[in-house]
């Protein structure tokens, strides 16, 4: 009888999760009998759970993974006797508490691997009652920076990409595929999640597998393709070339992709090229317009560096759309308000996502900030449940701001809001207590009529 495995995905950016359909390729290759779970979609199937052998969770993100927990509570009650693994980014970082849970198995990195040799160690075991977790007993690295070969993504039983976040340009929209091009990041930011895990190093995914992958959603009915590398010219001679052949089979296809200020200025010659190529935005994290606090974040760029980068990308016609850490300790009411004067300045008002305005800086385990006196001194105990370090503003008016902006942010959807409404409400918000008026009247910055600006139906969130 083979092995049956469930692959789970609890959020995933409205996105279909690669993250299953990656790794279910590999191990319905080697024989086991697999099913997946897109739990932002679909729910929880207690048959399913209680007939596996292997229940494995995709914990990409910190959302992701807080939302795992419950879910790892519930299915151990069903299923007692399977074995638990999480896999993904967020998973090595929080391999003590996940243990403690009942998680036995722990990948990170290069995981597919990882899952295949589990589970044929899994075939070859008796049956029989789970063992209580032993800490750091398995045999699979806990992080694996492998180079793979990869399959080609297997996404039979997923749900459709109709059910998924739409790109939206005017009053089109538009089904989305997601593909990974390469994982991991040659930089080492300091806040980024990423680094923990792959500490400077990427890999890719064969080209002629990423393409196929694309024909595939092609074919289910994508009109618009997410690379979701952290960085797309990590590796510029893997990326170009995957763009072209793209365009050159699908010229009306378009796409768009995350790219570091850094490199957009280092290899400029190639915006161009995803202009021809049928590229509509780039996202690229900004996080501030602060110098202090990008040489903490060790972002290496400077704020008149974005403003370059900005120039260079709408000369071709690019959009470029910025993320950003808008409330970390060293924010100050000054200092976020002059960051919506900045966006304001910039004319980027139509191209930030509200929630950015309110997104709060998480310190998770072996994050790099950690390496840094001034950030040990500011932080209280790691939050186990919520995966990261709890740390207040010296100024709690600041933190007060923050959780405003944020249930403003989250409740416009429902009351079909523009972005320029929404930002009208976040600067009046912000300057609230000023000790006098904002220098500019933000009503006559935001009077010309909004380009039409395309965008994805679920914002960038982490």
């Amino acid at each position: 009888m083979s092995l049956k495995v469930l692959l789970i995905s609890t959020y995933e950016m409205g996105r279909q999760p690669f993250g299953l359909a990656s790794p279910a390729a590999w191990l319905r290759q080697m024989g086991a009998e697999v099913s997946c779970l897109d739990l932002s979609i679909q729910s929880l199937s207690e048959d399913l759970v209680s007939a596996a052998d292997l229940i494995a969770f995709y914990v990409p993100m910190h959302t992701a993974t807080r939302m795992a927990i419950p879910l790892i509570e519930r299915v151990q009650r069903l299923n007692p006797q399977a074995h638990l693994c999480c896999f993904g980014l967020y998973a090595p970082v929080n391999e003590a508490y996940l243990r403690r849970l009942g998680v036995r198995t722990i990948l990170g990195g290069e995981f597919e691997t990882g899952l295949v040799n589990l589970a044929k160690r899994l075939s070859q075991s008796p049956a029989g009652p789970a063992p209580p977790a032993k800490p750091l007993t398995q045999p699979e690295p806990l992080v694996s920076l492998e180079r793979q070969n990869f399959l080609l993504p297997e996404r039979t039983g997923l749900p459709r990409l109709n059910q998924y976040a739409q790109l939206v340009i005017g009053d089109e929209q538009r089904s989305v595929g997601y593909v990974e091009a390469s994982r991991g990041c040659k930089h080492r930011c300091r806040h980024c999640p990423i680094v923990p895990v792959y500490g400077g190093h990427f890999r890719i995914v064969q080209p002629e597998v990423v393409l196929a992958d694309i024909r595939q959603q092609v074919a289910a009915g994508a009109r618009h393709i997410t690379f979701g590398d952290p960085d797309f010219w990590n590796g510029p001679g893997h990326a170009m070339p995957l763009v072209t052949a793209l365009h050159t089979e699908y010229p009306a296809l378009t796409y768009d992709v995350t790219i570091k200020v850094e490199h957009l200025l280092k290899y400029r010659k190639h915006l161009k090229t995803l202009k021809e190529t049928g590229c509509l935005f780039i996202t690229t994290a900004v996080e501030s317009f602060d110098e202090r606090i990008l040489t903490i974040f060790e972002k290496r760029h400077t704020r008149q560096d974005f403003e370059t980068a900005l120039q260079l990308c709408r000369e071709p016609g690019l959009l470029l759309v910025p993320t950003f850490v808008a409330f970390t300790p060293w924010t100050t009411l000054a200092g976020y308000r002059a960051f919506l004067a900045e966006i304001a300045r910039l004319g980027l008002v139509d191209q930030v996502a509200p929630i950015q305005y309110a997104i709060r800086l998480l310190i998770p385990p072996g994050s790099r900030l950690l390496e840094l006196p001034q950030v040990q001194a500011l932080i209280g105990e790691l939050d186990q449940p919520k995966f990261s370090y709890p740390w207040r503003n010296p100024d709690e008016r600041v933190d007060d701001l923050q959780k405003d902006l944020e249930r403003l942010a989250q409740d416009s959807p429902a009351q079909n809001l523009s972005r320029r409404e929404i930002f009208q409400k976040i600067w009046k918000r912000a300057h609230q207590d000023a000790a006098r008026p904002p220098d500019i009247d933000i009503r006559s910055q935001l009077s010309s009529p909004a380009p039409p600006i395309p965008y994805l139906t679920e914002p960038w969130y982490c």
